[in-house]
């Protein structure tokens, strides 16, 4: 079973990755995501949408949000969040198999979300399903850690601490470096369990060319939601394609 298809992951590890903090920051990072890509209104799609906390304040802002994603207890998460809005819809899917023609004005993939799959082509594919599913003036917002801010920051070993609880993560490159290998140690009441990830991480020229390849003309890099330039200060990778 590949690490992201396994619910007891997403469980042991949701306190650690969805921290009351980022659930804080979602206003101001689609308030954010709205500015730079110029979509104001109409179909949002929140492809992984993990516990929705994107897709909640898409939908208080009036766009009718549809919100995808392969595990049932993230998006049980994201029904539980957004159980007062009407205007979100739930899609339990494999985002290699959602695609829904000419239907979206803004597609938003956050947090490093993709490059998840071994083959190359199947996270080819994705992009293709995105450029399918937007209208012909539709935009795709992506928002990842990139290989050049990764290098910039990188550590081999990161230890936090939550409670009684302590997450060692440790980092390599396969060779070539094109996909990253994590081990993910969590410490609790002298028990630990070990979680071993890997996916692709992309310099922001590689993804660009990937969308391009995919049918995207325009495509726009940014070191943030903020809209600052793709350079060595950049703090993610953020990409606006149409």
């Amino acid at each position: 079973m590949s690490w992201f298809a396994n619910e007891d992951f997403w469980k042991d590890m949701y306190d650690w990755l969805f921290r009351p903090a980022r659930f804080q920051s979602a206003k101001e990072e689609v308030e954010r995501i709205v500015t730079l890509s110029g979509i104001r209104s109409g179909n949002v799609l929140d492809l992984c949408c993990g516990p929705g906390r994107h897709a909640f304040e898409f939908a208080r802002l009036g766009f009718n949000v549809t919100a995808v994603d392969a595990s049932s207890f993230l998006l049980d998460k994201a029904k539980e969040l957004c159980s007062d809005l009407d205007n979100v819809e739930f899609v339990h899917a494999d985002m290699r198999d959602f695609v829904r023609p000419n239907h979206f004005d803004l597609v938003i993939n956050m947090f490093t979300s993709f490059g998840y799959f071994e083959d190359q082509e199947e996270n080819m594919k994705v992009l293709r399903n995105i450029k399918k599913s937007l209208k012909n003036d539709g935009k795709l917002l992506m928002e990842m850690v990139s290989k050049e801010v990764l290098l910039l920051n990188y550590r081999d070993s990161v230890v936090s601490e939550q409670g009684s609880k302590m997450l060692i993560e440790k980092h390599s490159f396969e060779p070539g470096m094109a996909r990253m290998r994590n081990q993910w140690i969590v410490l609790e009441a002298g028990e630990y369990k070990v979680y071993s990830l890997e996916h692709y991480v992309y310099s922001g020229q590689e993804l660009k060319m990937m969308l391009q390849t995919c049918g995207f003309s325009n495509v726009e890099l940014y070191g943030s939601l903020d809209g600052t330039a793709y350079d060595l200060n950049a703090k993610r990778l953020v990409v606006v394609a149409s």
